[in-house]
């Protein structure tokens, strides 16, 4: 009986950290993905102040690697 409740025991732990494993992933997605969007309003705002700097569309593409039609979207969206 001794071995029947230990077996419970350690399958309950054992879910337990999965739970726990679970919840620790979801808040790191959460964090990188906020980093993430961070990172693109940080990238947009460089890419309308080289706009406004006078830099080629082409050397905007080339360096981000974004189509010419996102970086026109990026600089119209910072005009509205």
């Amino acid at each position: 009986m001794a071995d029947l409740e230990a077996a419970v025991r350690k399958l309950r732990s054992a879910q337990a950290e999965v739970s726990r494993a679970e919840k620790r992933a979801a808040r790191i997605v959460a964090e990188a993905r906020e980093r993430v969007d961070q990172g693109r309003a940080a990238l947009a705002e460089e890419i309308r102040a080289a706009d406004r700097a006078g830099m080629r569309q082409v050397d905007i593409v080339a360096a981000t690697g974004y189509s010419r039609e996102r970086i026109r979207q990026i600089v119209r969206d910072g005009e509205a």
